[in-house]
C-alpha cells in the first residue's frame, strides 16, 4: 500500500510539473505576435526611468535617460546614457555613465573619472543578448528558449495593451544575480514598456520605458564613449 501511494503521488506530481510547463493559448499567442514583430524588428529608442532600490537601507536611487537598441546581422548593439537626479529632482547636466555593446565587447564609461571599463562578452554573448532582447526586438522563440515564462495576464500601460510576464532564467549564472524578472510586454511591437529585475538579496531595478520609437533614424553622438578615456580591461 505504501509502495502504491508514493507511485500515485509520483505519477500526480510528474503530471502537474508537466501542465505547469505546458504553455496556455495566450501565452503561445503573445509569443507569436513577438516572433512576427521581431521579424520585422530594425532598432527601438526609448527614453528610460531606472528605480534602483537597495532592501537593507531601505533606499531609493533614481536614475533617467535614454537608450537605443540596433540589430547587427545576428546580434544586437545597444547604447545607453543615464543621469543622476539633482535634490530639485532635475537630471545632472552631464551622464553618470554612457553605456555601449557591440555585441563583443561591452563598455560602461563614466565621465566623472574619464574612465571605461571593459567586459568582452566571449562565453557570456548570449547571456548579453538575452538581456538585450529581452524587450526589444526578441522573438518569442528566443524569450521562451531562455526563461521560463509564467503568464500573468493582460495589462495596459499608458494606454496600451501588454501581456505581464514573470521570467526565471534558465542560466544559473543569471539566476544567481536575479532571481526572477517581470516584464510587461507589448507582443505586437516587441517591446518593453516596464521590467523589474529581482535580486535574490531583495534589492530590485525598476526600469520605465516611455517615449518608444520603433525602426527610425538613430542619431548615435549622444552616446559616443571618448577615446581619450582610460581603460580597464576586466
Amino acid at each position: 500500500m505504501k509502495v502504491r501511494s508514493v507511485c500515485v503521488a509520483w505519477v500526480i506530481g510528474l503530471a502537474t510539473f508537466a501542465a505547469a510547463r505546458a504553455q496556455s493559448p495566450q501565452l503561445k499567442a503573445v509569443l507569436a505576435q513577438m516572433d512576427a514583430a521581431s521579424a520585422h524588428f530594425k532598432s527601438a529608442q526609448a527614453d528610460v526611468r531606472y528605480d534602483n532600490y537597495t532592501r537593507v537601507v531601505n533606499d531609493h536611487t533614481i536614475e533617467t535617460g535614454s537608450l537605443y537598441v540596433e540589430r547587427a546581422g545576428s546580434t544586437e548593439h545597444m547604447g545607453a546614457l543615464f543621469y543622476d537626479l539633482g535634490p530639485d529632482g532635475k537630471p545632472a547636466a552631464t551622464p553618470s555613465k554612457v553605456i555601449g555593446f557591440d555585441g563583443a565587447m561591452l563598455r560602461i564609461y563614466t565621465p566623472g573619472v574619464n574612465q571605461v571599463d571593459l567586459f568582452k562578452a566571449g562565453a557570456n554573448q548570449a547571456r548579453y543578448n538575452s538581456f538585450l532582447t529581452l524587450g526589444f526586438g526578441g522573438s518569442g522563440k528566443d524569450l521562451d528558449s531562455a526563461w521560463q515564462i509564467n503568464d500573468q495576464g493582460p495589462e495596459t500601460i499608458d494606454g496600451v495593451k501588454t501581456e505581464k510576464l514573470d521570467l526565471v532564467s534558465k542560466d544559473p549564472s543569471v539566476k544567481s544575480t536575479f532571481s526572477h524578472v517581470t516584464i510587461w510586454i507589448d507582443p505586437v511591437r516587441g517591446l518593453s514598456l516596464k521590467q523589474i529585475f529581482f535580486a535574490p538579496n531583495g534589492d530590485n531595478r525598476t526600469a520605465t520605458y516611455s517615449n518608444l520609437r520603433l525602426n527610425g533614424r538613430i542619431d548615435k553622438k549622444p552616446y559616443n564613449i571618448p577615446k581619450g578615456a582610460t581603460p580597464i580591461q576586466h
